[in-house]
């Protein structure tokens, strides 16, 4: 039950610590581009409102659109401040979640001993969710094209499963076979091929969507490194009190 107790608390920590950098982060790398996109999605294509009200409500679905069958289940938060306390909530929920993910797994190990550690740790994590899976699905602005979700979903799923086991034989298991295993692991959802979309076109400038990429990878780095030192730097300090601990009792 301390284990538990303890894996909860460190990844909590560390979760919402890394959750508010990456927002911050967001605000001044992929925020701006995602904004800039929305123009384009707007402007090319997206005519189920009255022309009147789009230009008076860019993609609304308030009271603006009364006739629009599907406004609650095409909510979306108000620009400016409710948008950001929501991207904000989400990405300290996203970040609690992979926290438990990595310090869990962790502790299967050996538990990251500092924030040193933890670092590798993170650059773990960032290979196996954002790397790996980047590679055949690429982060996507408004208004690109995009195959089925669900075979997008499935994809994603077991290059993540695929990536994680492949560098676990590699750095946990002495001997070429398992090593090989590893690297086959690795490599065997990017020959087997992400789903892709019936067509590339878009209203999205290839540029445009050069730099999200780059600054969606980019920020998930950091974040990543920095989910990993905090975790390392707080359970190395929840060790260490509990072992002060039980000497005091001895």
């Amino acid at each position: 039950m301390t284990v538990f107790r303890n894996v909860v608390f460190v990844a909590a920590l560390a979760g919402l610590l890394a959750g508010l950098v990456m927002a911050a982060m967001q605000t001044y790398s992929t925020v701006p581009l995602i904004l800039k996109a929305e123009t384009f999605e707007n402007g090319g294509g997206h005519d189920h409102a009255a022309p009147g009200a789009e230009a008076a409500e860019p993609h609304s679905h308030g009271d603006a659109t009364p006739a629009h069958e599907h406004s609650e289940e095409a909510w979306a938060p108000a620009d400016g401040f409710e948008r950001f306390g929501y991207t904000v909530l989400a990405n300290i929920v996203t970040a609690i979640g992979f926290a438990l993910v990595l310090v869990a797994v962790s502790e299967m190990f050996g538990g990251i001993a500092s924030w040193r550690q933890g670092i590798f740790w993170g650059f773990a994590g960032f290979a196996v969710f954002t790397l790996a899976p980047g590679l055949g699905l690429p982060p996507e602005l408004p208004a690109m094209p995009a195959a089925d979700l669900g075979d997008r979903q499935i994809w994603w799923t077991a290059t993540v499963i695929a990536t994680a086991v492949g560098l676990g034989l590699i750095a946990f298991r002495s001997g070429v076979v398992w090593s090989l295993v590893g690297v086959a692991l690795i490599v065997a959802p990017h020959i087997v091929g992400a789903p892709q979309p019936v067509s590339h076109d878009s209203p999205i400038p290839a540029d445009l969507h050069r730099q999200y990429v780059v600054a969606a990878t980019v920020t998930n780095l950091i974040f990543w490194v920095v989910l990993g030192g905090v975790a390392g730097a707080i359970r190395s300090r929840v060790a260490r009190s509990a072992g002060s601990l039980r000497d005091s009792f001895a």
